[in-house]
């Protein structure tokens, strides 16, 4: 039990330790403007120093950007105006910065912020070079920080479709696009988008295809104010997936997983088939031998009144239900030529308590009601099933085996609208190999992520925090707190030994001690001469040679073994009775008080002595 208690200390000294730990905080020194090396200093000294440095790709990029410069260099604010909105509200006047984060900053590390609330906002880039839909794959990365949470708004980008008229000056909701990918949110619907357009090889028409909504919870991503890692990897075998902060949260088939599909059906229903007059697709029909019962009243109502109900006494039959307030008092700027006669409001006539009006009696359900008469159902015989239309060849069919195959892209642009302000995004970039976004998902995000955690609050402080947010929590914090210390206090506290009864202290090994049949005579003996005159010679020569007057014999029972005494005597010394003798053996002492057998007795009056 004491080894336990011990468990508990030890366990409280580590969650304290752990948390002093958890508040250490990791310094970050801002190197340069542009931030061009990274590592700890040689020969320095004190805490652990992170030098940021922009991230550089490596290997074949498409486009990539940091906003570490401060500046908007070759990105494009629209001019543009959404289409079906009155002119104030359709202009995109949103405002963009380029500003560090506002909480856990790395020094030189900088982003574009999406700064105006309840504004459109439209800026765009365009690639280094056009991505063709081939034989490599496509990897999309970006980093979005909501850092003041997000009411309704998006955070996702459009790949913009490679096309003559494109001009990025006129970006707006209606530019064609090739991809749209990102997280979205309104009310309680948290998304991640993945659109892409798909073109119908027959018409030549665009449709949108949605990939199918990921299984796991993204509140966290919108909710928790922390930056996070988007990156969309679309693969030449017509499969894809999504990943935030480097794990996985979706994944699919262009040709499976997207809604609608791909491929139309083979087959569809004919719109010229009609269902035939006579087909019978009724499953239950009017049982037609079924006859109403004579005694069947149609007539009777659902409700009566109820007879044996009496009128309260109080119900003031003349009173009205409601009476003009007459505390009411008509407003000074009250104009009756245009707000016509003042009449004081309305209030319920406190003299109705029990009730006030016309009384009448409440209504009762009608015994005797059954409703209208109808027959019971059975099954159709004729019954045939329910009809549907013939399929036919889909004139519209189509297979397209490769969806991968889309348009081509050759800009980036960020077309959103939000209810919250400062929204960030950071480290842009657009290739075709894993490991180089994964490069410079490390070199940039991976940073943030280091400072996120070492400026963590410590154990303590995040419950408080969270305590704050859940009062209830209060309580299983004093549980928690209190178990331990009274777990403590019950197996580590010592604990006082009873005092035993002075008549009880007595050594035991004095019972336990093993004694032969000659010792207790000659003990007896010793006794006798010190006590008494000398007994008759033949009476001590009997003793001695161990017999017994026959009086002695019939009173006491049979002699115990040396073994047997021991056992006894260890027995009663186990149940602590702090009786050396017997019952049988208090007696026997008692009945031989007036007998001739003066070594019996003493013996047997010894024994009692010393209980």
């Amino acid at each position: 039990m004491r080894v336990r208690g011990l468990g508990l200390c030890l366990g409280l000294l580590f969650i304290s330790a752990n948390a002093d730990f958890a508040d250490d905080s990791v310094d970050v020194e801002d190197f340069s403007e542009n931030s061009e090396e990274m590592g700890a200093e040689e020969g320095g000294s004190g805490p652990e120093v992170f030098k940021y440095k922009t991230p550089q790709p490596v290997g074949e990029v498409y486009f990539t950007e940091t906003f570490d410069s401060g500046k908007l260099a070759g990105w494009v604010l629209s001019k543009a105006k959404k289409d079906d909105l009155d002119s104030d509200i359709s202009i995109y006047d949103g405002r963009w910065e380029i500003e560090e984060l506002k909480v856990n900053q790395v020094p030189g590390d900088r982003g574009l912020v999406l700064k105006s609330r309840a504004k459109h906002h439209a800026v765009s880039a365009a690639l280094e070079r056009p991505f063709i839909f081939a034989d490599k794959p496509l990897i999309v990365q970006y980093e979005v920080n909501f850092q003041e949470g997000i009411d309704c708004g998006g955070a996702y980008i459009k790949l913009l479709a490679d096309t003559d008229d494109l001009i990025l000056e006129n970006f707006y909701d209606k530019t064609s696009y090739t991809i749209m990918f990102g997280p979205d949110k309104c009310g309680e619907d948290y998304k991640l988008h993945f659109i892409f357009r798909h073109k119908n090889p027959k018409t030549g028409v665009f449709e949108e295809k949605h990939a199918r909504p990921p299984e796991v919870d993204l509140k966290e991503f919108f909710t928790d104010r922390k930056t996070h890692l988007y990156t969309l990897v679309l693969s030449p075998d017509n499969t894809f997936e999504i990943l935030i902060d480097q794990k996985v949260v979706n994944k699919g088939s262009l040709l499976e997983d997207v809604i609608p599909p791909v491929n139309p059906p083979r087959k569809i229903d004919d719109p010229s088939d009609t269902k035939p007059e006579e087909w019978d697709d009724r499953v239950k029909i009017p049982d037609s031998s079924a006859v109403k019962p004579e005694d069947w009243d149609e007539s009777e109502p659902a409700q009566i009144e109820d007879v044996n109900a009496v009128k309260p006494e109080g119900w003031l039959d003349d009173e009205p239900k409601f009476i003009p307030n007459p505390n009411a008092k008509k407003p000074d700027d009250w104009n009756e030529d245009l707000d016509g006669q003042w009449e004081a409001p309305q209030m319920p006539n406190p003299a109705c308590h029990i009730g006030c009006g016309e009384w009448k009696p409440p209504m009762m359900d009608n015994p005797k009601y059954k409703g209208i008469w109808r027959p019971p159902m059975v099954s159709n015989p004729d019954y045939q099933g329910i009809w549907s239309p013939q399929k036919i060849p889909n004139p519209d069919y189509f297979q397209d085996d490769h969806p991968f195959l889309l348009t081509s892209f050759c800009a980036l642009g960020l077309e959103l609208w939000s209810m919250t302000p400062n929204i960030y995004f950071d480290n842009f970039i657009i290739c075709s190999e894993k490991e180089t976004a994964d490069q410079w998902a490390m070199e940039g995000w991976g940073v943030k992520v280091i400072v996120e955690n070492a400026n963590k609050p410590g154990v303590f402080q995040q419950l408080i925090v969270a305590a704050t947010e859940r009062p209830w929590l209060w309580l299983i914090y004093l549980v928690t707190a209190g178990l331990p210390i009274a777990l403590i206090t019950l197996f580590c506290w010592p604990r006082k030994v009873k005092k035993k009864y002075e008549v009880a202290e007595y050594q035991t090994s004095d019972l336990c001690k093993p004694q032969t049949k000659g010792a207790l005579e000659q003990e007896v003996q010793e006794e006798k001469a010190a006590l008494e005159p000398p007994a008759d010679p033949e009476e001590e020569k009997k003793q001695s040679d161990g017999e017994i007057p026959e009086k002695e014999k019939e009173d006491e029972p049979e002699e115990r073994s040396q073994e047997e005494v021991e056992i006894i005597e260890g027995q009663e010394e186990g149940n602590k009775s702090n009786k050396s003798g017997s019952e049988d053996e208090m007696k026997e002492a008692d009945e031989s008080t007036g007998s001739g057998d003066g070594p019996v007795k003493s013996l047997r009056k010894r024994r009692v002595r010393k209980d």
